[in-house]
């Protein structure tokens, strides 16, 4: 049943990247369960404009994650969340740091609560919560606390200036990065730079999205493709959101911003290694296509092409 009226709601959020795409599904679900609530937005400074552009929160709210050790920036922490006389809280980043946040509410009153901290008034208490995927896990969350409908994450609202990169109507997006201390969740460059040869003769530019500090790899892949355009560093979120929409597809290792660009709707093939599943994590989308090996080394660049024309010809047909 939908909930109306002057209510205080707080969300909690705080990452990371793939995790929060996939939250901005219960973001809407939360904010047409509570129809003129006012709803508050706890979440890490990185994600904090993105997702006040959305229009799901009247408020956002920055979380610097203070130390345990500094006492003063947690009583500042909790005259906040005291003072905010929020009648119910969504914790959807459900780890052992915002389940403390509960606790800061000692000695009461204390608002409902849907999360996994211990005594909350709409506990996920599913022993298996951990072994879900995290659109089904905070589904089934909501689901304790009364929400029943769920929309598909929705980017159309995003705007970015990508005129000013100057890309032709065809350009595919390759993002051959992720986390530096996971080495074995990337696709080796030398497949990428062959995969961007692929599609450069197929006349489709080969787009590289990546931070300054993957310059180098993505120097590689120009090296092999000259014909590239390399973005490493250019972009933000609303860049890769908006670059996604107008990308004829994108390839890209099991990394968040993947996460973005297959929630936007680009038929997309993400690349997995043993390193992380699927079942738990996959990115999700109209259009997406998921490669696991045991080894990203024993993953061809011709498999990755013939997923690719798939995708294509099922573009073209639907």
């Amino acid at each position: 049943m939908m909930e109306t009226g002057s209510s205080r709601i707080l969300v909690i959020k705080l990452g990371a990247l793939g995790d929060m795409v996939q939250a901005f599904g219960p973001f809407a679900a939360i904010r047409r369960h509570h129809e003129g609530a006012h709803i508050t937005l706890l979440t890490s400074p990185l994600y904090a404009d993105f997702a006040a552009a959305s229009g799901l929160f009247d408020e956002v709210w920055q979380d610097d994650r203070p130390k345990f050790s500094h006492l003063r920036e947690w009583q500042a922490l909790r005259h906040r969340l005291r003072a905010g006389d929020f009648s119910r809280i969504y914790d959807l980043q459900t780890s052992d740091r915002s389940s403390f946040y509960f606790r800061l509410f000692w000695p009461g009153p204390y608002p409902e609560w849907s999360g996994i901290a211990r005594g909350c008034s709409h506990p996920h208490a599913n022993k298996k919560r951990d072994m879900m995927h995290t659109i089904e896990r905070q589904a089934e969350q909501l689901r304790v606390a009364g929400i029943e409908t769920f929309p598909a994450p929705d980017f159309s609202w995003v705007e970015a200036d990508i005129a000013k990169f100057g890309l032709p109507p065809r350009y595919a997006l390759l993002v051959p990065g992720g986390a530096p201390h996971r080495p074995a969740k990337r696709w080796p460059v030398e497949r990428y730079g062959e995969l961007a040869v692929w599609l450069d003769r197929q006349g489709i530019l080969p787009v590289l999205i990546g931070t300054r500090d993957e310059g180098e790899i993505l120097a590689a892949i120009y090296e092999a493709c000259p014909q590239c355009r390399s973005l490493a560093g250019q972009t933000d979120f609303f860049h890769i959101a908006a670059l996604a929409h107008g990308a004829v597809s994108a390839v890209g290792n099991d990394t968040g911003p993947m996460h973005l660009i297959a929630a936007a709707g680009c038929a997309s093939v993400v690349l997995y290694s043993h390193e992380s599943d699927p079942a738990l994590c996959a990115q999700r989308g109209p259009r997406v296509a998921i490669l696991r090996r045991a080894s990203l080394d024993d993953l061809d660049t011709p498999q990755v092409e013939k997923v690719l024309a798939a995708l294509w010809q099922e573009r073209t047909t639907s």
